[in-house]
This record gives structure tokens, C-alpha cells and sequence, in this order.
């Protein structure tokens, strides 16, 4: 081993010649507010020097040629910057706003690209905008289209598998990722942050192969306890999936594989989580693409949405309980278009949460027994998502998510319906 040790981020099996044309392979990307986006990955052959003439070999086939300004190595934890890295030694470099994973960082007299590495790209998007609701900016301070443009910006430095694209709407951003879960999480990271926006319902990205309208396809593995595997299987024929291989995990265990469309896996790991009592664990990844899958059932009830804004009253809420479930409590804010509860019926039902008891001196027997209600389903970031269909909105906020309309007007809902 040569001195250093793992101090100096050093494979000691590397075989590697220092005295060759330099191979550096770039193996992730992450951001620096200072240096930009920076290649981080491990020198196969040849060393890299501080103010030395590099190339960077991409995927098409270029390479661009640059002087290596800034070059750290890891020493424990952190990073320090060195003079030198050497074969088997890891590498972080700036000056490279243009880097993937997967690029080669090569002698630019003598480029000798090294196989790619290949990620998997994004199969979901959906769209970040400007929180529009009667509540903006009650709790966040981040709220315009710029932050949120910059914030999203920032992020694609280092996260490879998020691409951002303008939409129609300057005010609207499409986010693309490689599922509604690392989606979700970039939207939690951003509401703790102090970012208000509004989110629109994940939909796969959708692709001609061969003269045929494709989607993404996706392969499912789930570790389950032995008396959840019918769940499981359950779960995934519903969702257009195919069951390939059961095979015993550990003690009491099953593994289960499914291949599926990718459209099918929304909202898939929120219902094992539920329907196994938390037990299942779910791991995804992309298998190409499939011919459209046809049409694919959603969620059973209609929204049952706000007429006014106001507080919600206990009062209103006892008489809507029994048409379904309801999302909020007594006291809670609300306004127009806002959606409080899901209907058992499939139609949309417009409601008054805020309606109060009427007053008066009459008083009749068992009219006034105490208001008893069911506890409110409260809806996750995760499982907001999952649960809106296309004309519906998330808010999220650093205090709360609520679910809302596109069109907040009962007129102007009907109108767009029309047209």
C-alpha cells in the first residue's frame, strides 16, 4: 500500500500504473455554492495534478480540454485539497459544469475513454409552481417562481437523476425523476427549507419505440413476511404487474419479483406499508420499456371539496362524516376549492365545512348530544401525491399539505370541464 493509506481514499488492491496515460472515471456527481458542480470518482490509470491540462471524454464522443484548477481528496470524512492523485486514489474536481457519471477524465493528447457507466433515467414527472392558494405565505418565505427555479437548479448540480425542463407557464417548472418517492423527498427537503409550491399529480414520461407508444417499465422486489405474500400478489396484478419468481428470503420471509409498468408502482410502497402493518420492504428498478399498458384503475371515491373559506366547525363535519372521509378537524383553516375529505361516491361533492349550529331557545330531546367524530385521515406528503388526480393540486408548506382543485370556483371548474 502505498503511504496514506485509506487516508488518501486508496484502493489497496489497486493495480493501476501511475506512469500511464491518465484514465479517471467520474462515479457521482455532487454541488459546491462556491465551485460548482463537482466530478467525484477514482483514478484507474495515471496520475491527475493540480493545475495540469485535462480532458473530459463524454458520452458523445468529445472532449473537452481544461486546466485543473481546484483537486481534493478525502482525508477521513472531509475533503482537503492535494497536489496529486494517483491510480487507486479518489478524486474530487471542479471546472467541469458539463459532467455526468459516467464521463473519463483522460490525457487530452492521448484520450483514452473508459466504458460507461450507465444510470437509469428519470421515468416520472410532475410539476413545481407557485403556490397560488388563498393561504400563500402564511408560513414559508421562500416563495416565488425564481427561488424555486434557483432551488431546483442547485439540486440537478448534484443529483443526476433529476432534470428540470420549462413548461408553458413561467410560473411552472417540470421536475422528472426516477420515482414519486425521490420526488417526494426532494418536495419535503424544499418545504423544511422555508419553500412554499404547489405539485401536480406524478405521470410516467411516455416514448415512441419502434412506431409504438411506450412506457417505462419496472421491475418490483418485496421482501414480505409469509402470510402477506397474497397481499402482495394481490397488489401487483392489480396494477397490471406479472409475478416472475417467489422465492424464500430469510426465516419467515418471501421474496417476491414482479415486472410492470412503471405507472403502476405509484402509491404501490404506500399500500404494502399499510396492508403489511410496515413489515414489507419494496425495492424498484427501471427494466426498458413496454407497450402502453392500457388504461389503469384509480381511486375509488371523488373529492369532496370546500364552497367558502372559514374555520371548520365540528358541527359541519358530524353531517359530512357519514358521506365519506374526511381529511381535516374542527378548527382548521379552509377555503374555496379546497379539498377536506374523499367522497364514497366517485363524483365530486361540494360541501360546507364551516357551516355553524344555528342558535336559538328551542331545545329538543337528543338534539344536543355531543359531536362525535371519526378521526381525520391525515394525508402525508407521499401519500397526497399519490392520491390526486389530474385536475388536483398538493400545497405544501412548511406547516401543512393540503389538497386542492386546479380551479378554485365551482363556475370555473365547470367551465375548463366543458372545454
Amino acid at each position: 500500500m502505498r503511504a496514506g493509506g485509506w487516508g488518501r481514499g486508496v484502493d489497496p488492491g489497486a493495480e493501476g500504473d501511475p506512469e500511464a496515460p491518465l484514465q479517471a472515471i467520474v462515479t457521482n456527481l455532487d454541488a459546491s455554492d462556491y465551485l460548482g458542480r463537482l466530478a467525484i470518482g477514482r483514478v484507474e490509470q495515471g496520475t491527475l495534478r493540480a493545475g495540469g491540462q485535462i480532458g473530459l471524454a463524454r458520452a458523445d464522443g468529445s472532449v473537452l480540454r481544461r486546466k485543473l484548477v481546484s483537486l481534493l481528496g478525502f482525508s477521513g470524512l472531509g475533503r482537503v485539497e492535494v497536489d496529486e492523485r494517483s491510480a487507486g486514489d479518489l478524486f474530487v474536481v471542479a471546472g467541469f459544469p458539463e459532467v455526468e457519471i459516467g464521463d473519463t477524465i483522460t490525457d487530452p493528447e492521448d484520450p483514452r475513454p473508459l466504458p460507461r457507466l450507465e444510470v437509469d433515467e428519470p421515468v416520472l414527472r410532475m410539476t413545481f409552481g407557485v403556490n397560488t392558494s388563498p393561504m400563500a405565505g402564511m408560513s414559508g418565505n421562500l416563495l416565488t417562481s425564481r427561488q424555486i427555479r434557483a432551488r431546483l437548479e442547485r439540486e440537478v448540480l448534484g443529483n443526476v437523476s433529476i432534470k428540470i425542463a420549462d413548461t408553458s407557464s413561467p410560473d411552472m417548472i417540470e421536475v422528472a425523476g426516477r420515482g414519486e418517492l425521490q420526488l417526494a423527498v426532494l418536495i419535503e427537503s424544499m418545504r423544511r427549507e422555508g419553500f412554499e409550491l404547489q405539485v401536480s399529480r406524478p405521470e410516467v414520461i411516455v416514448r415512441e419505440v419502434d412506431g409504438v407508444k411506450s412506457e417505462p417499465r419496472e421491475r418490483a422486489i418485496v421482501d414480505v413476511p409469509d402470510e402477506y405474500v397474497g397481499t402482495v400478489t394481490q397488489a401487483v396484478a392489480a396494477r397490471r404487474g406479472l409475478v416472475e419468481d417467489m422465492r424464500p428470503g430469510e426465516r419467515g420471509r418471501t421474496i417476491v419479483s414482479s415486472l410492470g409498468p412503471a405507472r403502476g408502482l405509484i402509491g404501490f410502497r404506500s399500500e404494502l406499508m399499510t396492508s403489511t402493518r410496515g413489515t414489507a420492504l419494496v425495492n424498484q428498478q427501471h427494466e426498458g420499456w413496454m407497450p402502453w399498458a392500457g388504461d389503469m384503475a384509480g381511486r375509488n371515491g371523488g373529492a369532496m371539496v370546500a364552497d367558502r373559506s372559514g374555520s371548520a366547525t365540528g358541527f359541519a363535519l358530524d353531517n359530512l362524516q357519514n358521506r365519506g372521509e374526511l381529511f381535516i378537524e374542527p378548527g382548521d383553516p379552509v377555503y374555496e376549492g379546497m379539498v377536506i375529505g374523499e367522497n364514497s361516491r366517485p363524483d365530486v361533492m361540494t360541501a360546507n365545512p364551516a357551516k355553524a349550529k344555528q342558535l336559538t331557545n328551542i331545545r329538543a330531546a337528543g338534539s344536543d348530544d355531543a359531536v362525535k367524530l371519526k378521526p381525520a385521515r391525515r394525508l402525508s406528503l407521499e401519500t397526497a401525491i399519490e392520491w390526486i388526480e389530474d385536475d388536483e393540486l398538493v400545497e405544501v408548506t412548511p406547516e401543512a399539505i393540503r389538497v386542492r382543485k386546479r380551479h378554485l370556483s365551482e363556475p370555473e371548474r365547470r367551465r375548463h370541464s366543458k372545454g
